[in-house]
């Protein structure tokens, strides 16, 4: 889980003389770090998707309650909040304290993952025992001044989730040459971006695009139209909950990981046992298993920490 773009200079002084020997390697060196950074991205965005859904089940409930006008422009604010936080914030940051202290990477990606963790369990607690939000002050807010709030809110939430996404990449390019390491990290970060922010913007106006289809005269069109209107909220439903689980699984899945390497291996040889015993099952089955014991690790663990921060908060009054 380190990565070093300040030894960067040691490697292009080395590829200018591998060049001056040899312009046909130069090329073959090329390609091959563009494939092993292609390959490294790819495995860093997956590793990063329970994160990723869980953003993209977030962010349309900050655009709930404009006008359809204001929509896109909001998700297009946020978007542009989001790779700000990723690549002037997150990224250098990452890459100097991998540089500097790279025993650090895997206590700050696991207390990433316990944090993943905690939200899990307090968010299935809040679905469970749902309440109502006092929204006085938003009443008493201009249209302009909310919707500066509301986005100011959203990349404040878009920090955590994008600082967890790049955690993970960063811990999974752990081995990667130092230029393709932060190449790496660079392209998740622009590829999750708009994966999530694009996948946002489709969210947010289907319902629109739905009542545009609803009023065609063609009647399979039309009831196509209905069925987005109609199906949008229970999607967003299935999503959020989609995100939760998703959570706690990379959440669960970050600190068995962790605890393993130092040498803790009960909740990891739990695991796999798990994994062993479906094996005949199939892929599917294994994924199901190394899935569902991460996730529910992640909930105890979340659930743990929940209690915890509860009987201090109670300490306190």
């Amino acid at each position: 889980m380190a990565s070093g773009l300040f030894a960067l200079l040691d490697d292009i002084a080395a590829i200018a003389k591998v060049a001056a020997a040899s312009v046909d390697d130069v090329g073959t060196m090329a390609a091959s770090a563009l494939d092993d950074t292609a390959a490294a991205a790819v495995k860093a965005s997956t590793k990063a998707a329970g994160v990723v859904v869980d953003d993209a089940a977030v962010t349309p409930r900050y655009v709930v309650g404009f006008t359809a006008d204001r929509e896109l422009p909001i998700v297009a604010k946020i978007a542009r909040g989001s790779l700000k936080n990723k690549l002037v914030i997150l990224l250098p940051g990452a890459l100097a304290l991998s540089w500097l202290l790279p025993a650090l990477i895997t206590p700050l990606l696991m207390a990433g993952g316990a944090f993943l963790c905690f939200e899990g369990a307090e968010k299935l607690w809040e679905k469970l025992n749902p309440h109502d939000d006092d929204a006085g002050e938003d009443g008493a807010m201009s249209a302009a001044e909310r919707e500066k709030t509301m986005v100011a809110g959203a990349i404040r939430t878009d920090l955590i989730l994008s600082a967890e996404i790049m955690a993970i990449a960063l811990g999974t390019v752990e081995q990667e040459p130092l230029l393709e390491k932060a190449a790496a990290l660079i392209a998740v970060a622009l590829g999750i971006t708009v994966m999530v922010y694009g996948a946002v913007a489709l969210i947010v106006k289907a319902d629109d695009l739905g009542v545009r289809l609803a009023r065609q005269s063609n009647g399979a069109v039309a009831a196509l139209g209905r069925a987005l209107v109609q199906g949008m909220p229970g999607f967003l439903v299935v999503l959020g909950w989609v995100g939760l689980a998703a959570m706690l699984w990379v959440g669960g899945h970050i600190v068995i990981d962790g605890l393993h390497k130092f040498g803790v291996d009960a909740p990891h040889d739990l695991l796999h046992g798990a994994m062993h015993l479906v094996e005949n099952g199939g892929g599917v089955a294994v994924w199901l298993a190394e899935a569902g014991g991460a996730g529910l690790f992640g909930l105890a663990l979340g659930a743990l920490i929940v209690l915890a921060l509860h009987a201090v908060l109670r300490k306190g009054h």
